[in-house]
Formats: C-alpha cells, structure tokens, sequence
C-alpha cells in the first residue's frame, strides 16, 4: 500500500484545515519546495498537492509554486482543487503533474470525466468528498445530495481507474479514518482507493491494508509528528 504525504497550498503556502473549514487554515510549514524534498527523503512516492484557492473560487495562483516543487525536487505529484474544465487538466499536467484530480467538476459536469480519461487515461483520478455519506462539492461548501458509492460506481463505470475519497468529518482530526465508508467503498468499486482523511497512526495503515485500500494520503499528522512518515511508508511496503 502507498502512503502519499499531502502539501496543501492556500496563498503559497503549507496549510492544514479542520473538516475542510477554511476558517481553521493554519501555516504547516514554511516552504513547499523543502517540504516535498523531506517527503522524498523519507521514502515518498508520489505527494499529494491541494489548490484550496483553486477548490474554492477557481483561482489558480498556487500553480507556480506547484511547478517549483515538480522542477526543482522532481518529485512524482498528483494535484487536486479548481480543476473544472479540460483547458485546466491540459494546464495542471502541463506542469509536469503526474496525476490530475477532479473533485467538483466530476459531480457538476460527469461529461468531463468521460472525456479526460478517454484522452488521458490513469493520469486521471476522481475525488470524491463525502460528510454524511453525500457528496460535497466547491471546496466542501456545498452538498451535491448524491450517495458516495452510487456516484463512485458511476465514475468507474467512464473509465475511472483511481478513487481518492476523503470523509470531511475526519479531515484533520486526527481521530483516524472512517473505515466503515471505505469498506462499503472497497466493496463497490474495483478501481484503486486511496483513503484520505484522518489518517493518523501505523495502526491506521495497517488497518486500511486489511479491508483492501491501496494507498493512503497522510497530512496533519506528519506535520504534528504523530505520524512517522518514513514508518509508515515502509509499513505499507511491506502489505499487498
């Protein structure tokens, strides 16, 4: 299983938030481009990069830093927030991005999906961000009213080869994932499933190895230290 370290970026920089509140942002660390290096250095992968700015109002400031990190540590990252239209997913991989992220867009416009995975295939992956087992849409401020697994069933079903869902009510928490909506989610859907959200401890990963998951976003608890990145990373080396 892959443990993929997240940097999210509000205004440049490194920040956290509470159930996707954006009121609660606070500055994780100081610089992206050291940030990812250290990542790298304890074993990461692929990093996981969030444009809040993007996710909120389509504003796509934070594309320069996510360039920065790509050129100068050459790190493999996939990237989420204000992704909406195909003009975007052609920018972001521009970048040098490894994978692109459809959040809202894939709820609001599902044509989109269709037409990014037939042009662009496992570049692409779906977020989808549930609270109370709805789907959340605009930077977690507004609920679509669509049932999680019935929209990720959807989503497989054009093509979709990544899932990456986060439940909102544990983001940031620290109380670790809601392993009851990713079994349901493993049960439902063949693609691969990267849990996100409230990822905290090793017994975390072990148990989101147990019911199947194949990689997990890790945030706020690698930046407290709660978490042992390079522990985790090697933990889930060790599970199918």
């Amino acid at each position: 299983m892959k443990i993929l370290p997240a940097i999210d970026l509000k205004g440049g920089q490194c920040v956290r938030l509470k159930r996707g509140d954006y009121g609660t942002a606070h500055k994780v660390a100081e610089d992206p481009v050291q940030t990812a290096k250290s990542f790298l250095a304890a074993g990461a992968g692929l990093i996981h990069m969030v444009d809040l700015d993007g996710a909120k109002d389509g504003n796509h400031a934070n594309y320069e830093v996510v360039k920065q990190v790509v050129a100068q540590t050459g790190a493999a990252v996939e990237l989420g927030g204000g992704i909406r239209t195909m003009e975007d997913i052609d920018a972001v991989l521009a970048l040098g991005i490894s994978r692109a992220i459809i959040g809202s867009a894939a709820v609001e416009n599902p044509a989109l999906v269709k037409q990014a995975v037939q042009k662009y295939g496992a570049k692409i992956a779906v977020g989808i961000d549930a609270l109370c087992g709805t789907v959340r849409t605009r930077g977690w401020l507004e609920d679509s009213g669509e049932d999680f697994l019935a929209f990720a069933k959807r989503m497989e079903s054009y093509g979709v080869q990544t899932i990456i869902f986060t439940d909102i009510d544990k983001d940031g928490m620290l109380e670790g994932p809601n392993f009851d909506q990713l079994t349901q989610l493993r049960h439902a859907v063949n693609c691969e499933i990267v849990a996100s959200g409230g990822v905290t401890t090793l017994e975390d990963i072990r148990r989101l190895c147990e019911i199947g998951i194949d990689a997990a976003i890790a945030g706020k608890a690698v930046y407290t230290g709660t978490l042992d990145l390079a522990a985790a990373i090697q933990l889930g080396e060790a599970k199918p």
